[in-house]
């Protein structure tokens, strides 16, 4: 693994299709956020570069504009499933605000997920598409503590900002999801990162929360780059994970009991969706606004 590599490629590739079959799609391949966890590393996806060189599907805007004229009704298209659509190269490429406005112009919904503030360079088209379809942005938060956040997730928007994102977005007028994943243990799985994360999200008016458990998984490809980080970070944690979790996938957090009832429990009071099937159904549910507009005629 070329762990200490510092400098980054970009290169461009055509692609066959952009679409999934659940209508999603990723206009990048790579990511320099640098989150330690991160499982996109993870060798199942066959990435045939290094995980910081980018892949930029050179036609994916095209792409994307003749799929959404060839469906026969609108429906929600989802961005960012692997890689953050607002990676720093978006500053100069505008792929994702290329998306998001033919998306507006074909009458569809959207909904991605980032953990950056960027997103709201592209507010004007985000309210756009609110008009007359559902716009949700997807914003994952996992450590309430700055200083702590600046190393799991070095090159990206911190927790704070990206709490002030989500309540710009939302006196904006566009619904909000968080991702509460992962969460990692003997680092942050304690209560008090815990609450702090839920006021931001009681505050910012958040929709729903996604938290399927506090733990993390790993595997090869992602593990190697994860480890690495902990001998960096936390001296001495590797061989803590190594002797707790041995060879598994899903490393859950001794606390996960404890802190999954608060969860539940803050936002059941809080009048926050919680349950992610709920969620998810409602991410994947088209909503024609236009109609709505029909009741002031």
């Amino acid at each position: 693994m070329h762990l200490h590599r510092k400098e980054k490629k970009v290169h461009y590739k055509k692609v066959k299709g952009i679409l999934s079959s659940s209508n999603g799609m990723n206009l990048y391949r790579g990511c320099l956020h640098g989150c330690i966890y991160c499982d996109s590393r993870s060798d199942c996806y066959h990435m045939d570069h290094l995980f910081e060189d980018i892949e930029v599907k050179e036609n994916a805007l095209e792409l994307l504009d003749a799929s959404l004229k060839k469906k026969r009704k609108p429906c929600m298209i989802g961005m960012g499933a692997m890689t953050d659509p607002y990676i720093p190269l978006e500053d100069q490429l505008l792929y994702t605000r290329g998306a998001l406005e033919i998306i507006d112009r074909n009458g569809f919904g959207v909904t991605l997920i980032t953990k950056s503030s960027r997103v709201l360079r592209d507010l004007d088209v985000l309210k756009s598409i609110q008009t007359h379809s559902k716009c949700v942005i997807q914003m994952t938060l996992t450590t309430y503590d700055e200083d702590l956040c600046k190393i799991l997730e070095p090159n990206v928007s911190t927790t704070k900002e990206r709490f002030e994102t989500l309540l710009t977005l939302y006196k904006e007028g566009i619904p909000t999801i968080v991702w509460l994943t992962p969460i990692l243990p003997f680092i942050n799985d304690n209560e008090g990162n815990l609450r702090g994360i839920l006021d931001y999200c009681i505050k910012a008016h958040v929709k729903g929360i996604i938290c399927f458990d506090m733990g993390v998984t790993l595997r090869e490809g992602n593990i190697e780059y994860f480890y690495f980080k902990l001998d960096q970070h936390f001296p001495g944690l590797k061989e803590t994970y190594i002797n707790k979790y041995g060879n598994s996938y899903i490393f859950s957090s001794p606390q996960n009991k404890h802190l999954m009832r608060i969860f539940h429990q803050i936002c059941e009071e809080n009048g926050i969706m919680h349950d992610h099937e709920e969620i998810f159904d409602y991410l994947r549910t088209y909503e024609d606004h236009r109609l709505n507009l029909l009741d002031f005629i």
